[in-house]
């Protein structure tokens, strides 16, 4: 599956395989592809749902998140209650000291705000960089990306090519609306971050998520203080990956 071609035919059969599941059964059928299958997690509420799901089905996926530094306290601390609910492991990985101390000592603690360089250099050495370590031997990378959180996101499939880690991406929420998933949570009674229920639909680094605005989009509190509406951290953007480090 690793070779540029069978990465291909994997990601095109799955993706049309996928579409006609439920989630259970689409955790299921990347889960029969077998190798190491990791799930990033951000501790938000699409996350949230694919932890459950994971948890309630025994699915034998390695479950990590990306600790910034930066993070909400009440993201921290659902990271604990999630491990305590569901009794999974989930694998922290946090961003090199040296990387730290190399970017306060040429943009400041805060120099994300001054630029779009900055602010990039900070997800680079804070997100991107310790993601790359989390996949590093992945076969299978999940996250709870969907079409419906912004226009960036439309395009979403079930299931793509990776090419900067050699894997295959599986976004098993794409087609999910924010209804599917705030029923699921009822449903289920997933635990979720306190935030949500403050205007955050989307939270990342505390300095750089505000809570959004009536009628803004979900991504909106992002990186705030930028004009673009393509703002993303490069975890899911080709080709930021490398330069990143």
């Amino acid at each position: 599956m690793r070779t540029e071609q069978g990465l291909e035919e994997t990601a095109r059969a799955l993706d049309g395989k996928l579409a006609d599941l439920d989630l259970p059964g689409r955790l299921r059928h990347v889960t029969a592809l077998g190798g190491d299958i990791v799930f990033t997690t951000s501790l938000g509420i699409e996350d949230q749902v694919l932890t459950a799901a994971i948890a309630d089905h025994n699915a034998p996926i390695r479950i990590v998140t990306l600790q910034t530094g930066r993070l909400f306290a009440e993201t921290i601390a659902l990271i604990d209650e999630t491990r305590e609910r569901y009794g999974v492991e989930i694998i922290e990985y946090q961003p090199e000291q040296g990387d730290t101390d190399a970017y306060v000592a040429h943009y400041g603690l805060n120099g994300f705000y001054d630029s779009v360089e900055a602010r990039k250099a900070c997800c680079g050495f804070r997100k991107v960089k310790p993601l790359n370590r989390a996949v590093r031997n992945a076969d299978v990378w999940i996250t709870g990306l969907r079409r419906e959180q912004s226009q960036n996101r439309s395009g979403t499939a079930f299931a793509e090519v990776d090419r900067e880690h050699r894997l295959i991406k599986v976004n098993p929420l794409a087609d999910w609306k924010k209804v599917d998933i705030d029923l699921y949570v009822t449903v289920h009674d997933v635990p979720v971050n306190p935030l949500h229920g403050r205007g955050y639909p989307s939270i990342g680094c505390a300095p750089c998520t505000r809570a959004i605005k009536p009628g803004e989009p979900e991504r909106a509190g992002r990186w705030w203080w930028e004009n673009s509406d393509q703002r993303e951290c490069g975890l899911h953007v080709e080709g930021l990956v490398a330069r990143a480090g």
